[in-house]
């Protein structure tokens, strides 16, 4: 199966992207298609590509698919940032020695 898509990927070369499934398919059948060529096309979902490998992938997927995970939930703070207040103070006074933490 793969290498009947490469074969119609060839085919469409000249194609204007980004196509509709309709226009794909009339493409196709301009440069003299073959009828097994014609009905892999006629199965695409109707939509647009926007390029030739969209079209191979969708015809035949090679890429791995993902899980989509879940993203985890954060871990509760641990206690004070390192530095204090002085961590998060936006105008910190430059060059003071600040008091060692408890």
């Amino acid at each position: 199966m793969s290498s009947r898509v490469a074969e119609l990927q060839v085919l469409l070369e000249g194609v204007s992207l980004p196509a509709a499934k309709d226009a794909l398919v009339d493409y196709a059948r301009r440069e003299g298609a073959d009828p097994g060529a014609l009905a892999l096309l006629d199965g695409l979902p109707e939509r647009e590509y926007a390029s030739l490998d969209e079209v191979g992938e969708t015809l035949h997927p090679v890429q791995p698919a993902f899980p989509k995970s879940q993203p985890h939930e954060p871990k509760a703070e641990s206690g004070e940032p390192p530095g204090g207040d002085a961590y998060t103070d936006p105008a910190p006074e430059p060059g003071r020695v600040r008091d060692p933490l408890p």
